[in-house]
């Protein structure tokens, strides 16, 4: 960790929450009957995990957890191999999502153009109920008019600023920093 770092949220700061989140998921949908999560990679995976534990000890009931990858949706394939080809990661979505209240989840909301090419996977793949948002961090900034329906908190943020959202699993520590661009 660097000097250049503000922390936004620790550990525990995290895990609440998360566990906010996972209630207002529950409320928002009457339990979790025809309810499931996807994970937009990478971070928005393990989120979507920790998620379904939540709720899996809330409700008494376990809630089908999948991963998206939405590289080739993308408007700007930022994600590149060496020879200049997109990086295509698997999605793992081992149920039918037709007719589901799909919850995508994601580590930070920005632009809106992650969440806007998530939609068009999951179209792709079948025909939810309904698809609703759940972000860690909303820091503002929206290119597409896309809004969260749950949120772990609201960080405004400058352009020069970027959100840094550090977990166990791939970072071997946790926390949502906020730090300078180019730095």
């Amino acid at each position: 960790m660097t000097d250049n770092r503000v922390v936004v949220l620790d550990d525990k700061a995290m895990t609440r929450s998360l566990t906010r989140i996972a209630h207002e998921i529950i409320e928002r949908n009457k339990g979790i009957e025809n309810c499931v999560l996807i994970g937009i990679k990478t971070r928005g995976i393990y989120i979507a995990k920790r998620l379904a534990q939540k709720i899996s000890q809330i409700e008494g009931n376990n809630i089908m957890v999948g991963d998206l990858d939405i590289t080739f949706y993308r408007d700007d394939l930022s994600v590149k191999t060496d020879n200049n080809e997109p990086l295509v990661r698997d999605s793992n979505i081992p149920f039918e999502i037709k007719d589901k209240k799909v919850v995508l989840v994601d580590d930070v909301l920005y632009t809106g153009r992650t969440v806007r090419a998530a939609m068009d996977a999951i179209v792709d793949i079948g025909r939810p109920a309904n698809v609703q948002l759940a972000v860690l961090i909303d820091r503002g900034h929206r290119e597409f008019p896309i809004r969260p329906d749950f949120v772990g908190k609201n960080i405004p943020t400058s352009s020069d600023e970027k959100i840094v959202v550090e977990l166990l699993e791939t970072d071997s520590h946790e926390g949502v920093f906020i730090e300078k661009k180019n730095q």
